[in-house]
């Protein structure tokens, strides 16, 4: 039977939001409409949270003015309260994500306020958007590792999950901000999850920080997951988390998943493609490296052109 994985593009917010060049709203629509071009159905495209804070997310209003509404690509924005939410409504975004991270202090830094009171401000949100008719989910931060606390408990996050998850959210996004996780770490963590609440939809977010994501990616595959978040490029990270690096990339873990028979529907060429275009724009290297090396197998080589006195 062939596994089909979805995989939700967060480059254009997740990725963006940790680069040092800030992008025009031009260029933002543009990464979005070429992400949607590659297959891409689902893209996390902008952020309602204080400018100030996170200068690469302004002007999220402009961003969507820019794009055709379509019923095949739906677009999601970032919210951390009833404000942000509230603007998320007015311009017409097809989904939007709230975070609460499982620690206080990473929470307080990235926030602005405890984790429990995120929790209650999650509720107020939750409702404001479910009585706009609009789909909503909530991710669950730092919920392997914390920077400042270390390693986060499965009890506390299954807890948090429960309080998360009462008030119906669309999907449940375990994420793995600052890249602590390996695949045992994760099957634990999705079998207790199973276990102890029942009927929720699981998502999940991993950085390659530490080279685990695409194992760890794998690791949920089997215990039943099938949305992942990853960014073109692999570019992002947590601004508030020290030493943050990228997101699993997007056209990697295609390829991956591919190669082991499973349908993402994206198509990997184009996928390379905007992750190479919008690495340029940023003036980096992509720290994915399929489009750097290409996809295997690729063009044949021409065994008349190949070195005779390789060394292995």
């Amino acid at each position: 039977m062939t596994i089909n994985v979805e995989i939700v593009e967060v480059g254009p917010r997740d990725g963006l939001q940790n680069e040092a060049n800030t992008l025009p709203p031009a260029t933002r629509q543009e990464f979005i409409l070429r992400a949607a071009r590659a297959g891409l159905r689902r893209v996390e495209g902008v952020s309602f949270v204080n400018p100030k804070r996170v200068p690469q997310m302004a002007n999220a209003e402009e961003v969507l003015e820019g794009l055709p509404h379509s019923r095949e690509v739906s677009i999601s924005g970032l919210v951390l309260n009833r404000r942000g939410v509230e603007r998320a409504i007015s311009s017409g975004i097809d989904e939007i994500n709230f975070v609460v991270v499982s620690t206080d202090t990473f929470s307080l830094r990235n926030q602005g306020r405890t984790t429990i009171q995120s929790v209650d401000e999650w509720k107020a949100v939750a409702e404001i958007a479910r009585s706009a008719g609009i789909r909503y989910s909530v991710t669950l931060a730092a919920a392997f590792g914390c920077p400042f606390e270390g390693r986060v408990a499965i009890e506390s996050v299954v807890e948090l999950a429960r309080l998360l998850v009462s008030e119906d959210p669309f999907e449940l996004v375990i994420a793995d901000t600052i890249g602590a996780a390996v695949p045992s770490a994760v099957t634990a963590m999705l079998e207790s999850l199973r276990t102890e609440i029942r009927g929720a939809t699981l998502r999940c977010h991993f950085h390659n920080t530490r080279n685990a994501g695409y194992s760890n990616v794998l690791a949920a595959i089997e215990a039943g997951v099938r949305v992942f978040d990853a960014s073109l490029g692999g570019i992002g990270g947590c601004p508030f988390a020290p030493n943050a690096t990228g997101n699993v990339c997007t056209e990697d873990l295609a390829w991956i998943l591919g190669e082991m028979g499973m349908q993402t529907g994206i198509d990997l060429h184009g996928a390379i493609e905007t992750s190479r275009w919008i690495c340029n724009e940023l003036g980096i290297i992509s720290p994915g490296l399929i489009s750097r090396a290409g996809p295997f197998p690729n063009l044949p080589l021409d065994p008349s052109t190949a070195p005779t006195d390789a060394v292995v």
